[in-house]
């Protein structure tokens, strides 16, 4: 991947965060922490998870391993995510900015939340942090479902579309 290639991702990722908190407005504060038996059991649980992944990544990065993921209680509200997601988002993008296609190839450390040290190249994390995200929008667009609400496309070619200024379906 190209440095370019990795900003469309970025760009992308923060896209497709931002379409999801939107629908996750219409939930009440009830609906948003309702355990609903998922790998995370609310809607705010998986936010907070997908939230804290991408600040991990960027700690590590930067140089730091963090020993743990922020609690989702610490979050008891969709604008407390909102607020914590906007300031990551913002050190994300500004971290990709400045990937050289050098940097891309540059083998990084760092250890994991139990101590365990590991070592990958920066593409690879890099990649890994959007299809983690990916991942995790999937498993809230079931629970918005299940709550009543209306989720929103999040695929990366509807990205595209939606740059191209097409209309959704």
């Amino acid at each position: 991947m190209t440095p370019e290639q990795i900003r469309a991702l970025y760009d992308f990722n923060s896209w497709a965060n931002h379409r999801v908190l939107g629908v996750c407005g219409s939930l009440t504060n009830e609906q948003f922490t309702r355990d609903l038996g998922s790998s995370f059991p609310s809607v705010r649980d998986t936010l907070a998870h997908i939230l804290g992944g991408e600040w991990i990544w960027l700690e590590r990065w930067q140089g730091r391993s963090p020993a743990a993921l922020p609690e989702a209680a610490q979050f008891p509200h969709l604008a407390g995510i909102r607020a914590r997601w906007a300031e990551v988002e913002r050190g994300l993008l500004q971290f990709v900015a400045r990937v050289s296609p050098e940097d891309l190839e540059c083998v990084m450390e760092y250890r994991n939340i139990r101590g365990n040290r590991f070592a990958y190249p920066l593409r690879s994390m890099l990649q890994h942090l959007v299809n983690h995200g990916t991942y995790h929008r999937g498993q809230v667009t079931t629970m918005l479902r299940q709550l009543g609400a209306r989720p929103r496309p999040t695929d990366f070619l509807r990205y595209f579309d939606a740059l191209a200024g097409l209309p959704e379906d």
